[in-house]
């Protein structure tokens, strides 16, 4: 893969090839089940609980708190599908869940799910910048409310949603009762703005492996608040998360964590960015998305992740933009990974974007190997695929 010319780090990063190998090497050294009582596989539980220890040091939090998952779909699942247990009223009904309009498919369509079995789930969309504030979240909870969700940053705009924020109202809000659980979905957080992830009412957080130079099929979840999982089995991960331990993804997400965690270029990035922008409004045919995302003071620019850029080209159909970047070499998408293949964009129906410019947007998504110089001369192809379409 050529990193100069790829543009979409939100779907999935390059992974780190000397990371790689070394957790390659030091499971294959433990190459026993870490759960076998005999002496090998000892050897290889201290290994998967120095793994533990290394990636709760660089989140900060417990090592108790920290558990492995097959990724950031499963990490996000574990404590919202525990909320099967809760019994149902003599009418059928469990309780509401409240979900904010712009997260992942993985928490969005699970929750349709979870509607069918008596659960009331409440979307609260965002305002027209792609932001949800926590206002609009405490104002929907109510005594029956078990569950909230709202991702850190938002996979397609970059939005910034106000975590902290978020977690302080709801323990301001349902002071003396019992308070909703409040899960965060940090798998595009992560690496790519400060995060703190031990921060009161927080009470559990999603990370993937692979959006941070890591393998896939590995995650984790925080945990701080105690549940009953719903799926049971062997009872690995003081039986949270059952399944024999993946010994190479917890070395080399932890070794991904160390390196990469804390964000290595955030100030070059952000320059990168904002001057990637100035370029982009030079095109008669181009908006951002948000159209406050143009405004590239630092005040606004605060807002989002310098790590996702969306843009919408009028006249050139966003699939049409993928292909046409892609025959020129570089790589970019039209949004989430995981709905790349259908035609709606139910992030931006959710901030009242136009049909017109849903239908025109693309994604830039950067991460710490991307240069100032690469993005430059992402520009200079869109421009040439602008011109040869208008």
């Amino acid at each position: 893969m050529d990193i100069s010319k790829y543009f979409d780090w939100a779907a999935t990063s390059p992974a780190d090839p000397e990371i790689l190998t070394q957790a390659l090497q030091e499971s294959l050294e433990a190459g026993a089940n870490p759960s076998a009582v005999h002496s090998e596989g000892q050897k290889a539980r201290l290994s998967f609980e120095n793994a533990r220890a290394l990636a709760a040091k660089v989140i900060g939090v417990k090592p108790e708190e920290v558990f492995f998952t097959s990724g950031g779909t499963e990490s996000d699942h574990i404590p919202l599908l525990s909320l099967l247990n809760r019994e149902a009223d003599s009418q059928g009904r469990r309780g509401s869940i409240i979900i904010s309009g712009i997260e992942h498919p993985a928490l969005r369509e699970q929750t349709a799910v979870l509607k069918k079995h008596g659960f009331e789930i409440i979307t609260v969309n965002p305002d027209k910048n792609g932001f949800i504030s926590a206002d609009s979240i405490t104002e929907k909870i109510t005594s029956d409310t078990l569950y909230v969700t709202v991702m850190a940053v938002n996979n397609e705009t970059g939005c910034i949603q106000p975590i902290y924020e978020i977690a302080d109202k709801i323990t301001e809000k349902t002071k003396g009762k019992r308070r909703p659980h409040f899960h965060v979905d940090c798998v595009q957080a992560a690496g790519k703005i400060p995060l703190n992830l031990n921060y009161p009412g927080i009470d559990s957080a999603a990370l993937s492996a692979h959006k941070i130079c890591g393998p896939r099929g590995i995650g984790i979840l925080v945990l701080k608040k105690d549940i009953k999982p719903f799926l049971t089995g062997g009872g690995q991960e003081k039986n949270i998360r059952s399944g024999t331990e993946n010994l190479f993804g917890a070395i080399a997400f932890a070794k991904c964590l160390e390196k990469y965690y804390v964000p290595l270029n955030f100030e070059e990035q952000k320059t990168a960015v904002k001057n990637f922008i100035e370029s982009l409004k030079s095109l008669p045919n181009c908006e951002l998305v948000p159209a406050i995302r143009a405004d590239t003071s630092d005040s606004t620019q605060k807002l989002f992740s310098p790590y996702v850029l969306q843009a919408a080209f009028k006249g050139i159909p966003g699939n049409v933009m993928v292909r046409a970047l892609d025959a020129k070499g570089f790589c970019i998408s039209t949004g989430s990974a995981c709905s790349a293949k259908k035609q709606n964009r139910p992030i931006l129906a959710a901030m009242n974007i136009s049909r017109d410019i849903q239908d025109t947007a693309v994604r830039f998504s950067f991460g710490p190997l991307t240069t100032s110089d690469a993005i430059a001369k992402l520009f200079v192809a869109v421009e040439e695929v602008c011109k040869d379409f208008l």
